[in-house]
């Protein structure tokens, strides 16, 4: 039974939420504010958050970042504010999805399944245990979702570049078409293109690029075809 919690300061949404996760077999629990959040959240894991944007004392997109430094927890976005800029505010965060208010219970039960068919999270709130990806002294750790260049330097990474690096990582050496990469970016983006992934790639490339210390590209162009990852991985 997959595990919810809903954050949002509306006590009649909230409940109503709660009420439509619980009534379709899942377990969900209701927490007003970010403080109530990680006492709960320190306590039990969970599956998934739903969390509001607008919060008293608190901003989510903050806490959503805060969440995805710690966990790899699920993550659905809630607001009243649905701009453009917003959504692909908070998913570029880290957030998996981002529902618009208000919110139909046919349309959030659909999300929350469609989010929770990912597959399942195993690590704890807050868990230790390491999940690193090492390529050419570069290291990747999807737990914390942090990139470490050879130097030793932090290089920041917004949630589609890391999403991006990781579906290279773990196809390293194949060559993945674009239509590959639109079916794997999705989910984050939603509506992408040919160009928008170009745009992406060649973000994270210059990223590589910058701080690394190897003149031969990590990400390869294969001509008509799409990218290809060049260096070996190791996971550990």
């Amino acid at each position: 039974m997959p595990k919810i919690l809903v954050v949002d300061d509306d006590p009649g949404l909230r409940v109503l939420m709660v009420r439509a996760l619980r009534e379709n077999g899942m377990e969900a629990v209701g927490a007003g504010d970010s403080g109530e959040m990680w006492r709960m959240l320190d306590q039990s894991p969970y599956d998934l958050v739903l969390l509001d944007v607008m919060l008293p004392g608190a901003s989510g997109l903050d806490i959503c970042r805060q969440l995805r430094a710690k966990s790899q927890m699920r993550i659905i976005m809630v607001s009243a504010r649905g701009e453009e800029i917003d959504r692909v505010l908070g998913l570029e965060l880290g957030a998996d999805d981002y529902l618009a208010k208000p919110i139909g219970h046919k349309e959030l039960l659909a999300r929350v399944r469609a989010v929770l068919r990912r597959g399942p999270i195993t690590a704890e709130f807050g868990a230790q245990k390491k999940d690193l990806m090492k390529f050419r002294g570069w290291t990747l750790d999807q737990r914390g979702r942090t990139l470490s260049a050879p130097s030793g330097a932090r290089v920041e990474l917004s949630g589609a570049e890391h999403d991006l690096l990781v579906s290279f990582l773990e196809n390293a050496q194949r060559v993945i078409g674009r239509d590959r990469l639109l079916e794997l970016s999705r989910s984050r983006l939603g509506d992408v293109s040919d160009r928008s992934i170009d745009v992406l790639v060649s973000r994270l490339r210059r990223k590589l690029e910058e701080e690394g210390e190897d003149a031969d590209p990590l990400i390869r162009t294969v001509r008509g075809v799409g990218y290809m990852f060049a260096a070996p991985v190791e996971r550990l």
